[in-house]
């Protein structure tokens, strides 16, 4: 092991001195005909306004399309961020993902659909599988934002925010009235099929309609040479979704959309049997875990482009949006649970631009009301109930409300220089009737509120007239309003413990500072960025000493002082003819003070599951139909652990997670205009692996084969 780290670390200097080289090209390359890249492509998520890329002063990263199903072919959202600097994927049970971007996942990054918020008041602290429930082929264009957005998003926005773009009437062929799609996905290793129809068109000249199925099987992962089949991976997932957009004017429309997932009987196999002993694992005991989800959301928004002389955009909408899981459980033969609960959030907002004498000013607010109803239903070996108990894994019968206001005011200095400052109010409120005391077993009562004002500070600074070259930077507050997650729950969390309920928390609060460059030139383009993130009372779990049912007890404190750095690096290189050179890496480093016994005594420990140093190389080759790419991605080993990744012993070996180097092959080509073919050869040295935390090993060498017919 000690050998392969020593070459691992040659490898990624050898990645970085490639990568740095690039660099060199990059900036010493004349301006003119810029190289492609994503940094060309408009982005709405930076600043609530259509910018491009490589003007807006943060780090980022775009997915269209084309890259989602057909090139990279991705199994779910989630999967799709894994080739993106900075983010790494961990998966809990392989119908589980949450991507971490800047040391952060679960209620700590935000994702929006369609500019509404997925996020609600029951999302946990780790990974969860929440962003699994968005369908990857109902998505048009997946923005990825990193570090804190508290100022436009609010509360959860601080490692990073990712927005999905639904399918529509911009994916309608130029110069067509009505496009069919047929969609389909092969994977040998997860034993998978995915398959999807679509159709968009005009009935009218006004009116666009865009309808979409997709069905989705998953067998059971074989892992690499030596893991083989995990048992009890597979699952089932059916997707739909359906958008009527009617065009007032050429500048003016209503959006009414629906979409739906119904995702069925994916096991949570490392507390089970049916985990694997692998690198020294520790296997569960529980004879089943299987999570069901549903969730549905409908939104009608209203849009409209040079409003007025004052104002020069107007978009507004009203959400509703459910949420529904449970868990059934089956410990030993006679102790059988389920428990779960349902979500359901009314939201609205109203976004304004206005160019006045001072700047773009984009102002607006938003507001979200969840209902919680929650169950935990324990049963006799006969079916019949044996008890009912006062909560489910967060309070029963709850509210939580939240309320943002906002401003930012872009302002153009000279020329090369742009300013964008913004503040933001934030109103939380949180009422659970039912929640159960650990202590007495009794229901009581959890309220409270909370209300935060934060501020951000961005510069883009451009080095040339053609703004091909950029330099950034800024501060930016975030924040985290306590949800009823932190405050009721009363569940398993890591390998061996229960968490419960932790009333009269405060809101986590966040301070990162970034510099970064975004370049683009004839032969080569990428971007940098360093950032450091000061933590100020993020809400840490703590032991109590107490056990319960067999189980460590962990409660929730405001004790996680602390900081997080970290290097980005993204870098294309044209070569010769059609060949470029495709690189990155992420290196990160974050400690927070936390209780790692039940002492009372603070100790500063490295953050929960940081991503361990990693690059990526990639060799592509393009022609006008055909494409071709060979890559390598190359992990460090996670030894940097925290005292929770070193207890939780069914997902993290001791000593940390092992490093990895993993090839893949890529190759497509357009058959006609409207069929292309894509296929994969994905981990080719069958390499047994797992992301940092994850409860699964990643597949072995697993052929993938996509089509997609548009008609």
């Amino acid at each position: 092991m000690v050998e392969k780290d020593l070459n691992m670390s040659h490898i990624v200097g050898r990645c970085c001195a490639i990568l740095f080289l690039a660099a060199g090209l990059c900036l010493g390359v004349e301006t003119g005909k810029s190289f492609d890249s994503d940094q060309d492509t408009i982005v709405v998520t930076a600043t609530r306004e259509e910018r491009l890329l490589s003007l807006s002063p943060y780090y980022g990263d775009v997915l269209n399309a084309d890259e989602l199903q057909t090139k990279q072919a991705v199994r779910t959202v989630p999967e799709a961020l894994k080739t993106k600097t900075g983010t790494f994927v961990q998966k809990t049970s392989h119908g589980q993902g949450s991507p971490y971007i800047r040391g952060f996942t679960g209620f700590r990054t935000l994702f929006l659909i369609d500019d509404i918020r997925l996020n609600n008041s029951v999302f946990r602290d780790g990974p969860n599988q929440y962003w699994n429930t968005v369908d990857a082929g109902s998505v048009s264009r997946l923005e990825c934002m990193h570090g804190p957005f508290s100022v436009l998003y609010g509360s959860d926005a601080i490692g990073g925010t990712v927005h999905a773009i639904t399918r529509g009437v911009r994916d309608l062929r130029p110069g067509s009235d009505w496009d069919r799609r047929v969609y389909y996905r092969y994977s040998d290793a997860e034993n998978s099929h995915i398959g999807r129809v679509e159709s968009v068109g005009h009935p009218t000249d006004d009116l666009t309609v865009h309808l979409g199925y997709t069905l989705k099987t998953f067998g059971d992962v074989r892992g690499g040479a030596d893991v083989g089949t995990q048992e009890k991976t597979g699952y089932n997932e059916t997707d739909w979704d359906a958008k009527l957009e009617y065009f007032i004017n050429k500048n003016e429309w209503l959006t009414l959309a629906h979409q739906g997932v119904d995702i069925n009987d994916a096991w949570r196999t490392h507390k089970t049997i049916y985990g694997i002993d692998w690198k020294g694992l520790s296997v569960g005991d529980e004879l089943r875990r299987a999570n069901d989800q549903n969730r549905e959301l409908t939104y009608l928004q209203y849009h409209h482009y040079e409003a007025n002389d004052f104002i020069n955009q107007l978009h507004a909408g009203l959400s509703y949006h459910s949420q529904a899981e449970q868990r059934d459980r089956l410990r030993t033969r006679d102790r059988h649970d389920i428990q779960g609960f349902d979500v359901n959030t009314v939201g609205a907002f109203v976004q304004l631009k206005s160019d006045t004498p001072i700047g773009e000013l984009i102002y607006g607010t938003e507001s979200y009301h969840d209902d919680v109803s929650s169950f935990n239903k324990a049963y006799n070996p006969d079916g019949s109930v044996k008890s009912v108990a006062v909560q489910g894994p967060v309070g029963d019968d709850a509210t939580y409300d939240n309320l943002g206001i906002y401003v930012q005011n872009a302002i153009s200095m000279r020329k090369s220089l742009q300013v964008i400052i913004g503040c933001r109010y934030d109103y939380a409120a949180a009422d659970a009737r039912a929640v159960q005391d650990p202590d007495t077993g009794e229901r009581i009562r959890v309220n409270d509120e909370w209300d935060s004002v934060v501020g951000n500070a961005r510069i883009l600074w451009s080095l040339d007239d053609s703004k091909s070259h950029n330099l950034f930077a800024g501060v930016s507050q975030g924040f985290r309003a306590p949800n009823l997650s932190d405050l009721t729950r009363l569940d398993s969390a890591r390998t061996d413990e229960i968490e419960t309920p932790s009333p009269d928390l405060s809101p986590e609060r966040f301070m990162s500072y970034e510099i970064g460059l975004k370049t683009k030139g004839a032969l080569a383009s990428g971007k940098f960025a360093y950032f450091y993130t000061d933590i100020d009372g993020m809400i840490v779990r703590t032991p109590t000493g107490r056990t319960i049912d067999g189980l460590r007890e962990v409660t929730k404190k405001n004790s996680g002082d602390g900081y997080v750095h970290g290097v980005e690096l993204d870098l294309s290189a044209k070569l010769i003819s059609n060949f470029s050179v495709l690189g990155a890496f992420t290196w990160l480093h974050g400690v927070v003070e936390t209780y790692p016994t039940s002492d009372p005594v603070l100790v500063e420990e490295p953050m929960d599951r940081l991503m361990p140093p990693t690059a990526r190389l990639g060799l592509r080759w393009d022609s006008d139909r055909y494409w071709a790419e060979c890559g390598c991605v190359v992990a460090a080993k996670a030894d940097k652990l925290s005292s929770t990744d070193k207890r939780d012993t069914s997902r993290i070996p001791p000593g940390g997670t092992p490093g990895y180097t993993v090839y893949d092959l890529r190759f497509g080509f357009d058959v006609s205009n409207d069929l292309s073919v894509s296929a994969a050869l994905e981990n080719v040295t069958d390499e047994d692996y797992r992301i940092h935390g994850s409860g699964v090993n990643e597949p072995g060498r697993n052929l993938v084969l996509a089509a997609d017919w548009v008609f």
